[in-house]
């Protein structure tokens, strides 16, 4: 038996690690099916490439763990982990999922700037009065 492939996707300040594995077609994310996301935006959005993968997904398990970042950067982060995943397995499908979007194969590496120090924020400067 070969050992589970891992893969790693960024987003903003999202963290995610994703192992695949040859299985019955199970997506755990944090532990909890791919069913359970309650979000039916975002849960379709995360379905993407499995929807691409002309159900070649039913071959495989995969477990994803992510942190940090909010609802919309951990759904990117798990419908990368999975694309990934697949594409590490299914050559066939890199070439399908980078002419659909290649942010499913390529992160994203944009971050917010941090806030400087004595400005209300990133870039902006305090109003100056001069009368």
């Amino acid at each position: 038996m070969m050992a589970d492939k891992i893969i790693i996707a960024k987003r903003k300040s999202v963290i995610g690690r994703g192992k695949i594995r040859s299985g019955t077609g199970k997506i755990r994310i944090n532990g909890k099916l791919i069913d359970a996301y309650n979000d039916k935006f975002l849960s379709l959005y995360i379905q993407t490439p499995l929807v691409l993968s002309n159900e070649t997904y039913k071959k495989y398990d995969i477990d994803i763990k992510v942190r940090g970042g909010g609802p919309v950067g951990r759904a990117s982060v798990v419908r990368s982990v999975i694309a990934k995943a697949l594409a590490s397995k299914e050559k066939s499908l890199h070439k399908k999922f980078i002419e659909y979007d290649r942010t499913l194969l390529v992160d994203d590496k944009r971050t917010t700037e941090p806030q400087k120090p004595y400005r209300s924020a990133a870039r902006a400067l305090k109003q100056t009065s001069y009368r």
